[in-house]
């Protein structure tokens, strides 16, 4: 096989299935698996990833019983009815040349419901009610609910299922000191507290025989204190492989671990040294998981033998054509996943359908659809920042005859600086794709140039899609040398000094401070170069404290941070919390990193004038002062840009067509940018054109 990805695209004989390559999807619960009036939607959702090329794909996480539930009366295998149900999906799957397993989860103390059972009565920092101890009869109730849950996912056409032993859920609950205090035969000693998990193993395995896969995700990395040393996890493989496991796959850090695991911050493929020793301690086939987004990575991943297979469930969100294109030779045709977090998890714990920032159809496969338009309608989309790209990207697949105008020299929009924040580095694979389909699509890009109406007579659509300009701050010295725009500091147009005051602590002030903490790309402060730890893994690792679980119980180390390389404030007029609107999955990321930074908090300012002393302020109590800096960053919100709406409403006259314009993303709405708002709206914009 002469091509670039051949390791990635080769065939791979697993228990008793032989995968068509090595492209796995994840386990991610999307919200459809709970109710199943849903099923028709969560077969679509599974079949159009399985006509995409994955060879293997996991479902969401389905309860063996009533305690185990996610949320209540959440997603559960527990009757023959519901395995009948699930047939029409596994055969669609099916269909397609692909291969699917049930992923059986019992949440243990996580559930978020009244219920909750655990190997011991505590309460996790992630759900309000605190769990009760099993029973020794409760246990073993369990495992023959395991057994059960096998038992009928074989009934309902699944290939096999995948144990849950992962992410700080049930059976890591029974594996950890941390979680498991009991003194009978099912904890005391680590041996014992590996027993659960190893019998349900040996049951499930004995019900179901050996033309049934049985896949274990297994915490490679617990990053929690009383988690498991390496020398455990690598015995406990061995005993599940022992008692019946056909492929492990990897699984890093609980939900309550305060070291991230899969935001965009993280060096990608930051984990796959674990699998690879994982690899040479066992003799099944070993999945590697978490920041793996690209088929390059992927590739040297299997080619170095590393591991087996690459679970990637995010990155197929986001493009479930994935492991086709990498067959067809356009990996850079790609929608690569940027790991926000923003429509996937974020909605997943807020208990919302979850979907994708770069892909909102996403979950929404049987209603976001973009069939062939049925005429070539011409659309001039102005401003090519997501909204915009979005909408031409959607609209020119459709057969539309797509025009783009953007008046700056480069594509990308607000993309532009989100790109340059340490850790956000991602957001430009999100350009490269939109700039690589519009070639592909033959969609004539007319960068540097300012749309005026008469350049859009002719259109049937015109789409405004120009974004939204920084908002200035009017007080006394705003025009002071020392005042920059964020996009000036972004960019390097500006050079900050030593000191800086950031104004406004929303999302963009948070980046900035970020962005001032690591010296930003291309900036050397004192002769020092930017830290880079967000694409380093070793340095990575050392600012969060991630050390070699054979070294470190659970791989938690000492964090050593570097030397912020300025001293920042971040002010905000509210007196909540900074960073209370971040992200659910994020937001504590974001905030550590500030904390870390030593970053300067001020809350419930009065912003009063900026001289050569610095910015004064009044206080929360009424107090005045001069934050004493040598540059002010201005991160005060956004205005919408839609100057060009007025004069293409007064060049249609009072007979036009009302529909013909259509204002997306920041310039319809310029309130705290929100990027999976723009493009979604850009794209259920093209849909209906």
């Amino acid at each position: 096989m002469g091509h670039s990805h051949s390791h990635l695209l080769s065939p791979l004989a697993v228990g008793h299935l032989t995968l068509r390559n090595r492209v796995v999807m994840g386990s991610m619960h999307t919200g459809l698996e709970d109710r199943s009036k849903h099923l028709p939607e969560l077969t679509a959702y599974f079949a159009e990833r399985a006509r995409g090329g994955a060879a293997l794909m996991v479902t969401g996480g389905y309860s063996p019983n009533v305690e185990g539930w996610l949320l209540p009366a959440g997603s559960m295998m527990a009757s023959r009815r519901m395995a009948d149900k699930h047939r029409g999906l596994t055969d669609a799957v099916h269909a397609e040349g692909a291969h699917i397993l049930l992923q059986v989860l019992h949440a243990g103390r996580y559930g978020y419901q009244p219920f909750v059972r655990s190997a011991a009565s505590t309460k996790s920092p992630i759900s309000m009610f605190r769990a009760r101890a099993l029973s020794a009869r409760g246990v073993e109730r369990t495992i023959d609910d395991w057994v059960r849950a096998a038992r009928l996912a074989r009934r309902a056409g699944y290939d096999g299922i995948e144990i849950m032993g992962s992410e700080g859920y049930l059976i890591n609950q029974f594996l950890a000191a941390r979680t498991n205090d009991r003194t009978d035969s099912w904890g005391g000693t680590a041996s014992r507290r590996m027993r659960f998990g190893e019998e349900i193993v040996r049951r499930v395995r004995a019900e179901v025989g050996r033309d049934f896969l049985l896949q274990y995700r297994i915490s490679l990395l617990d990053l929690v204190d009383g988690g498991q040393s390496w020398e455990e996890t690598a015995e406990l493989a061995q005993r599940l492989e022992a008692a019946g496991v056909d492929v492990f796959n990897t699984g890093i850090g609980w939900h309550e671990s305060r070291i991230p695991t899969i935001v965009t911050s993280v060096p990608r493929a930051a984990f796959v040294d674990l699998t690879a020793r994982l690899k040479q301690t066992v003799g099944v086939p070993v999945i590697a998981s978490n920041r793996i987004n690209t088929p390059d990575i992927a590739e040297q991943i299997i080619a170095r033998g590393q591991a087996d297979l690459v679970s990637m469930a995010r990155p197929l969100l986001a493009d479930p054509a994935f492991a086709a294109k990498v067959a067809e030779g356009r990996a850079d045709e790609i929608n690569i996943c940027i790991a926000c977090n923003q429509a996937c998890l974020d909605h997943t714990f807020a208990n919302k359908r979850a979907s994708c920032l770069v892909n909102p159809r996403a979950g929404r496969e049987t209603e976001l659809l973009l069939t062939v338009a049925p005429t070539r309608r011409r659309v001039a989309v102005v401003g090519a920042g997501p909204a915009g790209l979005a909408c031409a990207e959607a609209a020119a697949s459709r057969g539309l005859a797509v025009e783009v105008f953007e008046a700056e020299d480069e594509l990308g929009g607000q993309f532009r600086y989100a790109m340059r924040v340490p850790g956000k580095e991602e957001f430009a694979a999100s350009i490269a794709y939109f700039s690589r389909r519009l070639d592909v699509l033959g969609v004539p890009v007319h960068l540097g140039r300012r749309a005026h109406p008469d350049d859009l007579a002719g259109f049937d659509h015109v789409v405004i899609a120009t974004g939204v300009r920084p908002r200035e701050i009017t007080i006394p010295g705003a025009d002071h040398p020392m005042v920059m725009t964020y996009p000036e500091l972004l960019t390097g147009a500006r050079t900050p000094g030593r000191r800086v005051a950031v104004i406004g602590a929303g999302g963009i002030g948070v980046d900035v401070s970020q962005f001032l903490l690591a010296g930003g790309p291309g900036i050397a402060v004192d002769g020092r170069e930017p830290s880079g730890h967000s694409t380093d893994v070793e340095a990575w690792r050392r600012h969060w404290g991630v050390t070699d679980p054979a070294l470190e119980r659970a791989g938690l180390g000492t964090a050593v941070h570097a030397e912020p390389a300025h001293e920042v404030h971040l002010l905000q007029r509210k007196t909540s919390r900074i960073g209370r609107g971040l992200g659910k999955t994020t937001g504590w990321v974001h905030r550590a990193e500030l904390e870390a930074g030593g970053v300067r908090k001020h809350t419930g300012v009065t912003y009063v004038k900026v001289d050569d002393d610095g910015l004064h302020i009044r206080d929360a109590q009424g107090l005045s002062r001069v934050v004493q800096v040598d540059s002010v960053v201005v991160c005060a919100g956004q205005e919408s840009v839609r100057d060009l709406v007025a004069g293409l409403e007064a060049q249609r006259g009072p007979h036009g067509r009302s529909s013909r314009v259509h204002v997306i993303g920041g310039a319809d709405v310029a309130a705290e940018l929100d990027a999976k708002r723009a493009i979604k709206q850009g794209v259920e914009l093209a849909a209906t054109l």
